[in-house]
């Protein structure tokens, strides 16, 4: 093993002041790179994994399956205008950013496998509240519509939870050698859960209305609490923890790399339908589809080299797929050219995650690891809130092809990022 960082501890020479005791008895160390995982594989460690990833799936089934449904229901049957709409889309992101705080001292506390069966539990709750608000559509809006509000905060709990808690415990089983390829198939989990989520729960709201995409929500939940209850769990480490504020400050690196590599994501997911219509151009949902698709691709075809070779050293020339892809969509001249930019953006996208994934993992004491889950996930949340109305001022100003060109330059501060990490592990 080689030290990663040590704080200062006690007095010294040129009269800087001394870390806190109780980050001095904390190792904060990463495997040298002769200690490369003997699995080489990506699917090396599919088997040991495949319960948490149905896990994933269900709960994400779940929650993915309100999404579509949630704006008509809010606009169509409550009777709110579209900036309600946004409100009850958009106040998941809160208290997704508390629970993930949340989530990560108590798995570390107390085991991630009661942090991952809450999540799952609260998807649960999720579609007890959609149904509960279901009789009061009619008669009583206001309170159909407090309900409405309930399970989308209860959904940001839920999702991170769930992913925290996952994640944590995966680490745990297969050990942080593994840790590209847990981020790699978790993620897969989390965007096929999704994806299969969208389609069913409009299928569904078109056949049985709300109340039936209700209780689906509420028997997805079920299915996959019951199944995750059969996981063997992890103990909580009995050994001092760093606190929250520590360990983000101890991954505000690698989770620079996470903030800059997410903002072309979130440009396209939000502004490429949009792009797509000012072009006169038909497909424009097919630049979400193709995005997806490059990102599962990605991860099935390249998702072990993060373990592999480095972390950083991946992510370096993955987010500069990630510019070219959005300056694909800058310039491109066709829609095809465009949805091969979407597709080299998701993979690029998805391999940055897990390459600054497993280098906020080497920087994260065993004993706080949860809560480095949670505070790595966290820099994600806020690009998600963030990039989208700050990029929607630069379409106002410059064109909504603006807005790529400021993801492409996003991908290339996480390229620098990469660098940095790489210099200073020479340097290590």
């Amino acid at each position: 093993m080689r030290e990663l960082y040590r704080p200062t501890c006690g007095a010294t020479s040129d009269g800087r002041a001394a870390a806190p005791q109780a980050l001095c008895s904390l190792p904060m160390t990463v495997p040298s790179q002769s200690s490369a995982p003997s699995g080489a594989s990506l699917w090396s460690v599919f088997l040991p994994l495949l319960p948490f990833m149905l896990a994933v799936f269900d709960g994400f089934l779940a929650m993915g399956m309100a999404l579509p449904v949630l704006p008509r229901q809010v606009h169509d049957a409550l009777g709110q205008g579209t900036v309600m709409v946004g409100v009850v889309m958009g106040v998941q992101s809160a208290s997704s950013l508390f629970g993930r705080m949340w989530a990560g001292g108590l798995a570390d506390a107390r085991g991630p496998r009661r942090v991952a069966l809450a999540g799952l539990l609260a998807t649960c709750g999720i579609g007890v509240l959609y149904l509960a608000s279901v009789p009061f559509a009619a008669t009583a809006p206001s309170l159909s519509l407090a309900m409405v509000m309930a399970g989308r905060l209860l959904t940001g709990l839920a999702e991170s939870f769930l992913i925290t808690g996952t994640m944590a415990w995966a680490l745990a089983r297969v050990g942080p050698m593994h840790a590209g390829k847990v981020f790699g198939w978790i993620g897969v989990a989390l965007f096929g859960g999704l994806a299969a989520g969208a389609p069913l729960g409009t299928a569904l709201n078109a056949q049985s209305g709300f109340a039936g995409v209700g209780c689906a929500v509420l028997v997805a939940g079920a299915v996959g609490l019951a199944g995750a209850s059969f996981i063997v769990g992890v103990p909580g480490s009995p050994h001092a923890r760093l606190p929250f504020l520590a360990v983000l400050n101890a991954l505000k690196l690698p989770g620079l790399g996470l903030t800059l590599c997410c903002v072309g994501y979130a440009m396209i997911n939000t502004f490429a339908v949009l792009l797509f219509v000012q072009r006169g151009w038909d497909g424009g949902a097919l630049a979400l589809t193709s995005m997806g698709v490059g990102f599962i691709a990605a991860r099935l075809l390249v998702g072990h080299l993060p373990d592999l070779v480095g972390g950083a050293r991946v992510a370096l020339y993955c987010v500069l797929a990630e510019a070219i892809g959005l300056a694909l969509i800058w310039a491109a001249p066709l829609p095809a050219l465009a949805w091969l930019g979407a597709a080299l953006t998701g993979g690029g996208y998805g391999i940055g995650f897990q390459g600054f994934g497993v280098e906020a993992v080497k920087r994260s004491p065993p004993q706080s690891r949860g809560a480095a889950m949670g505070a790595y996930v966290m820099f994600q949340d806020v690009t998600m809130g963030l990039a989208p109305p700050i990029n929607g001022v630069l379409a106002r100003t410059a064109g909504l092809e603006a807005v790529f060109l400021g993801g492409a330059a996003g991908a290339l501060g996480a390229a620098a990022v990469a660098l940095l990490i790489l210099r200073q592990a020479r340097r290590a």
